[in-house]
């Protein structure tokens, strides 16, 4: 990953970040330092030196780092423990391996991978189906896995 820009978030464009980040918003600490790296795969907004949100086709969607920091209530898939090894390797998310997911989410939507046991962040993806279809269908992909643990994003010290 290569970084091309790091400068200050303005106000206007801070206030339009956590208009679009909606329930995660709580991540934008009023007195934490914030700024946007633009970097030649993805732009990355860094809150103390640490990468907590992503922008993902234009929306800001927080990083695993991030959604560490946060209670996690909408927007979330959880995945049983079998899942996880593939998950922490990249792997899109299959519906067998799926025990409960936010009913609300429609297909297109991002997401927030969780495991199951402690309820921990594993990876982000774009949802493929809608969440009460994910816990109902026993085969196919649910979840095309855009960032999780251990890849550049995950890895990234500034």
């Amino acid at each position: 990953m290569k970084i091309r820009k790091r400068y200050h978030l303005k106000k206007k464009m801070l206030k339009d970040v956590e208009k679009k980040l909606g329930d995660y918003s709580t991540i934008l600490k009023s007195d934490s330092k914030v700024e946007l790296i633009e970097t030649d795969t993805e732009d990355i907004i860094l809150i103390d030196g640490t990468p907590m949100i992503m922008w993902i086709d234009g929306e800001p969607f927080p990083t695993i780092k991030g959604a560490l920091e946060l209670d996690i209530q909408s927007r979330y898939v959880v995945v049983d423990m079998g899942a996880v090894k593939f998950v922490i390797k990249g792997a899109d998310i299959m519906s067998p391996g799926i025990t409960d997911a936010d009913p609300n989410i429609k297909e297109g939507d991002l997401v927030i991978i969780i495991e199951q046991s402690h309820r921990k962040p594993l990876a982000t993806g774009r949802s493929l189906i809608s969440g009460p279809e994910m816990v109902k269908n026993r085969e196919g992909k649910a979840i095309k896995t855009i960032h999780h643990i251990g890849d550049k994003l995950w890895d990234l010290t500034i």
